[in-house]
């Protein structure tokens, strides 16, 4: 069947409720809808009296106000924001599973904002305690046990849990620091094997099956070129649309401890997120939604803008204080492409003196560096096989110079050390 042309209207473009049924795993399509949650919406019809929902009243709760201080993201200054009355009732009762709508609504347009896609035009969103509590739930709409799914590696060590949860069989697909590494997926994907069913997740259309994009750094993006455009935004222009579950997050740049995140997808999946929702955690938690949805609207999409463009700032410079000091220490042990977006340094150490070899960083890591007083991510865990791997991953966010320095120090040290240890083992 021909696919529509790209000319053609976006809405005949969007692809039907029926495209998603093979994709979506049996343990979701086992799942019912929770009959008290499913009719919360109606308790707040026109004329309605509700006996419904065992909710608490809140003449009992202990707390009676909320105050918190806001810094402006241009001038800096702080200003005091008091929750009212109704926000604040609203923030200690249940919520919808899909998160409040209001705050939906706001998101919604952020994405129009950030990435060009409206309302109507084949996605919905819902909110999550969380981008990985949402990854979590997407994954198990998905994938059922033999399922094969496509991840990027090297990955995001936390999720590569959630994939083997489901008991799938997980194919690393090369990727460096430009991003997937294209020609080898196409030679997997041509050269797969007849009787071995296709990957349901990760790229591309001719191949049949979705693309996953945890995208939590977005808003820390600090490179020269501009903003390297989302998969979410390059949809909008293809044959076929519907094809990108977005992951977004805002806990990096307001506050990793509210844990805000939200999915954007076709609304079939959408809804297989809610109905998890609903079994499990009943919802994410509406003090968070409302104190997020004040703060945002009290600065707007302008305002948020602003202040992602500081932080990502601070971010840059934190970057450049810890890659002097790696070009001070590490020159010549390791070697690395210089990030940016992000927290992170992924690099290579060069065990072998001359050599960049591959190596193995994970007892050097793992063992060797921690008793010298530095923690850090063996990159051996980025890769959901396991397999050895000379590249370590370590973050710049929290620490003042004088102890990144010092890390840096005591990892040449355990470096140097490791390579006299190759040295003396080879000359055995």
């Amino acid at each position: 069947m021909a696919q529509p042309r790209v000319d053609t209207p976006l809405e005949s473009r969007i692809l039907p409720k029926e495209f998603y049924e093979p994709f979506i795993s049996q343990s979701s399509n086992h799942r019912i809808e929770d009959p008290i949650r499913a009719l919360l919406p109606l308790e707040d019809s026109p004329g309605v009296i509700s006996l419904l929902a065992g909710k608490p009243n809140s003449e009992t709760f202990p707390i009676t106000s909320m105050q918190f201080t806001l810094r402006d993201p241009v001038t800096g200054a702080e200003k005091p924001i008091a929750l009212s009355e109704q926000e604040l009732a609203k923030g200690l009762q249940y919520s919808p599973s899909a998160g409040i709508p209001e705050l939906n609504d706001w998101l919604i347009g952020l994405q129009e904002y950030s990435h060009g896609r409206k309302r109507g035009e084949g996605w919905g969103l819902c909110f999550g305690t969380g981008s990985s509590d949402l990854i979590y739930k997407v994954v198990n709409a998905l994938l059922d046990p033999g399922d094969v799914a496509l991840i990027e590696a090297p990955v995001y060590a936390g999720i590569v849990p959630m994939f083997h949860a489901t008991r799938c069989e997980i194919i690393e697909v090369g990727g460096d620091s430009h991003g997937t590494d294209t020609k080898g997926l196409r030679e997997l994907l041509e050269n797969w094997p007849a009787g071995k069913p296709k990957p349901k997740v990760l790229y591309t259309v001719p191949h049949n099956f979705l693309i996953l994009e945890d995208d939590p750094y977005y808003y820390l993006y600090f490179g020269d070129a501009p903003r390297p455009p989302s998969y979410f935004t390059l949809e909008r222009d293809q044959p076929e649309v519907g094809r990108v579950i977005r992951f977004d997050s805002l806990s990096k740049v307001l506050s990793s401890g509210m844990r805000i995140g939200f999915l954007s997808a076709p609304q079939v999946i959408i809804d297989a997120v809610i109905l998890h929702t609903m079994t499990s955690n009943l919802q994410p938690p509406t003090l968070t939604q409302v104190l997020a949805l004040r703060l945002l609207k009290e600065w707007g999409y302008d305002g948020l803008r602003a202040h992602v463009d500081r932080v990502a700032q601070f971010y840059h410079a934190k970057r450049d204080v810890f890659e002097g000091f790696m070009k001070k220490y590490l020159g010549g042990l390791a070697e690395w492409d210089t990030p940016e977006a992000g927290m992170f340094f992924w690099f290579k150490l060069k065990i072998n003196e001359g050599d960049a070899g591959e190596g193995d960083s994970e007892a050097i890591i793992r063992t060797k560096a921690l008793e010298n007083g530095v923690l850090a991510l063996p990159g051996t865990v980025c890769h959901p096989g396991g397999q050895k791997t000379a590249y370590v991953r370590a973050s710049f966010s929290l620490l003042p110079p004088d102890q990144v320095e010092e890390a840096l120090r005591r990892l040449r040290q355990v470096i140097l050390d490791a390579r006299a240890e190759a040295k003396a083992e080879k000359a055995a």
